[in-house]
């Protein structure tokens, strides 16, 4: 037993450790933090009526109010997390990878990451439309529209990355020696997330994960957490805001261009019930875009591994877990 325990010691886990960082445990966390933020914003919103009526100023019509809500469902899981995180002294150091960093994390890193998911996407969408996968027609040009879905847009994606590759990224990096199990552990975390979507298929929770890993990638060279909000919520507002297709299945009730639904039809590029991201094409770009992150960067050590100054203070606490 002392020789397992010694090697587990040295060779898989983290002196910085904690009991409740357990892959299992932490990714049930992860899910609850973000079940109980998701109806914290919509008590929120029921509680509050003047915020609904202020949007309603700002949208065209019920349902498109609706739908901006389904976005907005996300603003408590910022709230939760971060409380959870500056609550507990222990989650403390995880700050450091969401603060601002001249490498990483800052307007550079945030225009990376806007780049990058309005090229990803905005490619997948033209090889389906050049292909005749799809048909769309401009609908109209409202910029007040437009950026309060940006901003609703970011609250989601934004809320979503840190509940996977910050928050359940950092604890899993706090347990275990190889970063593989927080950058593989939350990936699959957030697929199944995507499992109740409409249209949910094998190949959308293969593109799903490949996206997370692109992510977490991000995270792990580039120290890049923005840059990885940036691109969750580039790529969704491209595919649901601007050419109106669907995000995880989910239709806009506003966008720049709309789809002809009816002539849509699946091809390399495009899945009828799930959009680009249910498709074979948008499945290998990313995962090329994987490869070509880690094989730039895979003799680079991690940009910033916030237990690594941290692992001697925490031993003896960590051994009566």
């Amino acid at each position: 037993m002392k020789e397992i325990m010694d090697f587990l010691n040295e060779r898989v886990l983290r002196q910085s450790r904690r009991f409740s960082d357990f892959f299992p445990l932490a990714g049930l966390q992860s899910f609850l933090l973000t079940l109980f933020g998701t109806l914290m914003s919509m008590a929120i919103l029921k509680l509050i009526p003047a915020i609904r009526r202020l949007l309603a100023t700002l949208v065209y019509s019920e349902s498109m109010l609706t739908f901006l809500e389904n976005y907005l469902d996300f603003f408590g899981i910022w709230i939760i997390i971060l409380l959870v995180v500056v609550g507990f002294e222990a989650n403390r150091p995880m700050l450091k990878a969401i603060s601002y960093s001249q490498k990483g994390n800052n307007l550079k890193g945030l225009l990376v990451g806007i780049l990058l998911g309005l090229g990803t996407n905005g490619f997948a969408v033209l090889m389906s439309w050049l292909a005749g996968d799809i048909k769309l027609s401009f609908y109209g040009f409202d910029p007040v529209v437009l950026l309060v879905f940006a901003l609703a847009v970011f609250i989601q994606s934004g809320a979503e990355e840190l509940a996977d590759r910050f928050y359940l990224y950092q604890r899993l990096r706090r347990r275990y020696r190889s970063p593989l199990v927080a950058i593989f552990v939350n990936a699959v975390v957030f697929a199944l997330m995507h499992v109740s979507n409409p249209g949910f298929t094998v190949i959308a929770g293969t593109q799903i994960f490949l996206i997370a890993i692109v992510f977490s990638l991000m995270v792990y060279y580039y120290n890049n957490l923005w840059g990885a909000m940036a691109f969750h919520a580039a790529w969704n507002y491209s595919q649901n805001i601007i050419f109106g297709l669907p995000n995880s299945g989910i239709v806009s009730e506003y966008s720049i261009f709309t789809l002809e639904a009816a002539s849509a039809r699946n091809g390399l590029f495009y899945n009828v019930g799930f959009g680009v991201e249910g498709s074979i094409g948008a499945t290998v770009m990313l995962a090329l875009l994987a490869a070509v992150i880690y094989l730039i960067n895979r003799h680079k050590p991690e940009a910033n591994d916030v237990w690594a100054q941290g692992e001697g203070q925490f031993a003896e606490e960590s051994h009566k877990n």
